[in-house]
């Protein structure tokens, strides 16, 4: 696959403006292939699109943040989603070093004392695994742009 330039770009989003999720979807399989992966928080929208993305190619990446700070009701319908669609949910985890030396330090609930601590801790909960889950994934334009 090779990057899109800003020409491309401009053209795919006029192509789709009018287009359905399910196009769109369906397009991004075609031209990107495995290099196209879902993240999901399992809000009611990352359901439709699991349900859409599932009925287009069973074999399509989803994968989750585990902050260690999530409820039972998103376990649970992590395992019904993956029971109901027969897919896969790649879960990624942060460092429980990293984890263990911060709430060591700051304590449990950091992130309501200031900015930088909770900066920190959204790097070491949410940054560090997200950046792993994405590590596989070749860069395109448009990722390259929202790195930078």
């Amino acid at each position: 696959m090779s990057k899109m330039d800003e020409t491309e770009i401009a053209a795919v989003a006029e192509r789709f403006e009018k287009a359905t999720p399910q196009e769109v979807l369906e397009w991004a399989m075609r031209k990107f292939g495995s290099n196209v992966a879902l993240a999901s928080s399992f809000g009611a929208e990352d359901v439709v699109l699991i349900d859409m993305l599932a009925k287009i190619d069973k074999k399509a990446r989803v994968f989750t943040i585990d902050t260690g700070r999530l409820h039972q009701e998103t376990y649970n319908a992590i395992d019904a989603i993956r029971e109901k669609y027969g897919i896969s949910i790649e879960v990624y985890f942060p460092k429980s070093e990293q984890v263990e030396e911060m709430v060591k330090k700051h304590g449990a609930n950091l992130f309501y004392k200031n900015v930088e601590l909770r900066t920190l801790c959204c790097h070491i909960r949410k940054g560090e695994p997200l950046k792993r889950a994405l590590s596989g994934l070749e860069r395109s334009g448009v990722q390259s742009r929202l790195h930078e």
